[in-house]
């Protein structure tokens, strides 16, 4: 069944991500995540997260779509103008890629190469409609395409934002240029996210809660003072720090917020930061 299929079948989706190598050897990457073939529905496939230079995303969903898991390609605005990000868009499409999660992408500040440039010559909703656009067999300047791709078009949302108005605006704007479902920053409160989602039940599109796999206390605390609108509640960095084991900690705190997040959302995402056996191991554990 395709991911789109999925999303509307009324099951909860589960999707998780794995992050590319720093060069062109995937074997880590593919064993870290073959034991979860019969329990994620897709497999995002980030693209520089952090800004940090990694193989292309584009070449790995097609590697993982050979190895018979449905990719979630993600494409940032941050590295590409808008000659490029429509090339790889089509690109995309040639290779059997349909699904494509479409981001404004981290800061160049976080970068490890001092010196890069961001390009953001689109919006987040400019490429979302630039992607439509190519559906309907035209690029941005208006001229004629030799075939048309179909695409699976997803967009990011923040429940933790200082302003909900302002989100959920932008979520509105984000489903009328083509986004047909969300992926959201990573969720801790579940009685905010309720509250949110509840505001954000006209949208009609699919929502996927983050799950954020916190691997230890100071994950914790660098999150809360890196990354903007996330914050990781003190009782969770007290439990990971007095915890004998963090890492079953962690899958424990993971749990209880999945089984929370049923009946809130259309499904979860599993944001593993290369701790894909943990996110499996939530899987399992969730009987999922």
């Amino acid at each position: 069944m395709r991911f789109r299929d999925r999303l509307s079948s009324g099951r909860f989706v589960v999707t998780m991500d794995s992050i590319p190598p720093k060069g062109t050897d995937l074997s880590r990457m593919l064993r870290a995540i073959a034991p979860g073939r019969e329990r994620v529905d897709a497999i995002n496939v980030p693209d520089m997260p952090s800004a940090v230079m990694r193989v292309s995303a584009l070449a790995v969903a097609r590697a993982l779509k050979d190895q018979g898991f449905e990719p979630i390609l993600q494409m940032t605005c941050r590295d590409r103008n808008r000659l490029a990000l429509q090339a790889d868009l089509l690109g995309a499409a040639v290779l059997g890629i349909e699904n494509v999660l479409i981001l404004g992408g981290d800061d160049v500040s976080l970068s490890d190469h001092p010196g890069a440039r961001g390009v953001f010559d689109l919006d987040s909703v400019a490429l979302l409609e630039a992607a439509r656009g190519l559906e309907r067999g035209v690029d941005m300047a208006g001229h004629r395409l030799e075939g048309a791709p179909r695409f699976c078009l997803g967009a990011a949302a923040n429940p933790n934002a200082t302003s909900p108005d302002d989100e959920l605006r932008e979520m509105e704007a984000k489903v009328r240029a083509g986004a047909e479902f969300f992926q959201t920053q990573p969720v801790f409160d579940l009685d905010a996210f309720a509250a949110f989602m509840k505001r954000a039940e006209g949208l009609g599109v699919p929502v996927l809660a983050g799950v954020f796999l916190l691997k230890s206390a100071r994950m914790a605390r660098y999150m809360n003072e890196n990354v903007p609108e996330v914050h990781v509640p003190a009782w969770i960095i007290s439990a990971l720090e007095g915890a004998k084991d963090p890492a079953a900690k962690s899958l424990e705190i993971a749990l209880s917020t999945l089984q929370g997040l049923r009946g809130l959302c259309a499904g979860v995402h599993l944001m593993t930061v290369n701790w894909e056996a943990q996110a499996i191991a939530l899987l399992e554990a969730a009987g999922l």
